[in-house]
Order: structure tokens, then sequence, then C-alpha cells
């Protein structure tokens, strides 16, 4: 019998996913690199994948795989990205954990732009996207109380630190649709809210990730104030603060990858659906349960 993909058996190697934001289009430092196109039961992704290997000194390479979410030329709205295919394709070449870089605007003047925030917390405020796998015939919830995987988190957080950027440690970021940045008013009511960031695309990214059973942390790259602050929030600003960001950001992969353990044993991945579906198998609609089989196949 052949093991499911899905399975703890076949995701025993730590395979590191990386999903590229505003300004980080290519992850220089792969080597034995090759562009893989994927189909998916969710829709074509935001654009191929690079998959190859990371070097470690000391350590067998890292198998890495990347993904730039608004795809090649960066022609994806943050509400047009089909977040299912992306993550689905993520887990279908192997995939065990995944860092998420993306640029967000600041609720706080402590993070100030060009600070990197590791936040552990986020709220939701999108309302025109594909949230879930689940559906049309299968019920599953899966826990999503903390949102991000804290051993990923952490060792992400000490890798942007050895970049010699100053970096804040957790956090909640607010997500929005986008593509407008806020209003006035939208700004000081997040800032009520205690929101430490604001962007437009962690969610339903980091939801998706915990239904496909990926470790998830987000690396966010400050580059504005938002409207807040003192001034409206120009394209132009954040194009220059982010360039630098993205420096740090391919930094901290590499750094990332000289410190994940070569087993996933050794930093799991959450095992979010093992209690998760409330519909018995046999009322699955078979072409529903096909959908889902990577998801939650290893489990049925």
């Amino acid at each position: 019998m052949s093991t499911h993909p899905g399975s703890p058996a076949a995701r025993e190697t730590v395979v590191l996913g990386v999903i590229g934001g505003s300004g980080l289009y290519a992850m220089d430092a792969l080597e034995n690199t090759e562009s893989v196109t994927l189909t998916t039961p969710f829709g074509a992704p935001s654009g191929p994948y690079t998959v190859g290997t990371l070097a470690r000194p000391d350590k067998a390479p890292l198998r890495a795989v990347f993904l730039p979410r608004h795809g090649p030329g960066h022609k994806v709205l943050p509400s047009e990205i089909n977040y299912r295919a992306n993550i689905h394709g993520l887990k279908q070449l192997g995939v065990t954990h995944l860092l998420s870089v993306s640029a967000v605007g600041s609720l706080r003047e402590e993070v100030e732009p060009g600070h990197i925030v590791f936040p552990d917390q986020f709220i939701d405020r999108t309302k025109h996207r594909q949230t879930s796998f689940f559906g049309e015939g299968v019920v599953g919830h899966v826990q999503f109380g903390h949102p991000t995987t804290e051993g990923l988190r952490t060792l992400a957080r000490e890798a942007a630190q050895t970049t010699g950027a100053t970096v804040h440690d957790g956090g909640a970021c607010i997500v929005i649709d986008g593509p407008a940045f806020s209003t006035q008013a939208e700004s000081e009511l997040y800032r009520r809210w205690g929101a430490r960031i604001i962007g437009m695309t962690a969610l339903p990214e980091a939801k998706l990730a915990r239904e496909a059973e990926l470790a998830y942390s987000l690396l966010a790259m400050s580059t504005d104030y938002d409207c807040w602050h003192d001034e409206e929030v120009s394209v132009e600003a954040v194009v220059a603060v982010m360039k630098a960001n993205v420096d740090i950001a391919r930094k901290t992969i590499v750094a990332l990858a000289e410190r994940l353990p070569e087993k996933t044993a050794s930093l799991p991945y959450p095992r979010a659906c093992e209690n998760a579906v409330m519909t018995a198998p046999d009322a699955m609609p078979a072409e529903v349960r096909e959908r889902l089989d990577l998801i939650i196949g290893h489990y049925l």
C-alpha cells in the first residue's frame, strides 16, 4: 500500500516553503532550481513555483519551494490571489513549514518603516475571499486560536535578528481587502483595537495553511505608518522602504534554513485536521472527497 502524501510518514523531512510578497519576487539563494507549473483542484496558483535547495553549513541542503503571491510581474491584486491554489500547490510539492513574507503598514509608533514584525495574532477584515478548503458537502472546523506556529515563528524571528534589523516580537496583524489603503478613521479604529500592523494578504493564507497542516509564520516588513501617523501612504515611499526590507527578508530566509532541523519530529507542523471533520466519510460527495484528498485523505 502506497504512503498517502498528506500522512506523517510522507512528511518526515522538513521542506521550507516561502511565499514572497511585494518586492520579493525571487529567492537568489536557491540552488539546483527548477520551475514547476501545477494544477490544483482549486484552480491555478499565482504562477510557477521555483523548487530548489538552500545550502547549509554542516547540514544537508534544505529543500525549499518559492512562490511570489502576486504572480510574475506583480499583476494580481490581494483579493484576486487564489490562496487555496497557492497553498494546495505548496503541499503538493512537499512543503511542511511555510514562511510568508509581506509588506505591512505600522499602527504603532515603535514599529518604524524598515522594521520587521513577527505577529502572533490576526484580525480578519476581508470580505471577498475563499477562506477554506472545506464546503460543498464536507464540513471541517480547524482550531485557529493561535494562528502562527510558535516553534517556526521563534526560529524565523531569531534568524531575522542576525541581519541587524530591528525586529518586533508578537502583536496582531489586521488584514483588509485593499487594494486601497485605509481611511484615517479606520486606521485609528484598528489602533484602538490594539492591532500592531496592517496588511492585505496574510488571510486567508494563514487559515488555509492551518487546514493544509503547514506550520506557518509571517515575516511582516513595515514600509509605512499607515495614515494615522502624519500623512497619506504613498506607493513611492512604500517602494523605497521595501527595497531595503527585501534584502533583510532574503538574509532571514538563509539564516532560517540554517536553523531548521532535518526532521519534522523536531519541529512539528500542526495536525489540525485530525479531529476537525464533522461529515461522515460515507456522506461525503465523491467529487468533493477527491478534491480534498491531499488535505484530509490521510485521515479518511
